[in-house]
């Protein structure tokens, strides 16, 4: 069985296919702590960078990161290859989801009209 790292290699990949990083984390660096890292590093060129750490999901070996965990509780057993670097898929949740998502669904209750015959 491999051994657990104390330092981890880990690159963020944006949804255009880019990458931040390669850079070291320490295995007890909470996952809340990344998001705040991409924050920092997001690219000024791209066009809807995140806002807030909630406005960002890391996604690593099929499964979202919860902000409370670190590291090493969401690591993967095919992350622990000696010398390796985790990637992590960055999704950025659109800005206004949640009112857009009221505002179609007032609209749709507004458009209902009851007939009697």
């Amino acid at each position: 069985m491999a051994e657990k790292q104390d330092q981890l290699e880990i690159k963020f990949r944006l949804s255009d296919g880019s990458d931040i990083g390669p850079k070291s984390y320490a295995a007890a660096t909470s996952i809340a702590t990344l998001k705040e890292s991409i924050l920092t590093q997001w690219p000024k060129d791209k066009e809807y960078g995140p806002r807030t750490v909630k406005d960002v999901k890391l996604i690593c070996a099929g499964k979202i990161l919860e902000n409370n965990k670190t590291v090493e509780e969401c690591q993967s057993p095919l992350c622990n290859l000696p010398g390796g670097v985790t990637t992590m898929l960055v999704v950025v949740q659109p800005p206004n989801l949640e009112k857009d998502k009221k505002v179609a669904g007032e609209a749709i209750q507004s458009k209902c009209v009851c007939v009697i015959l």
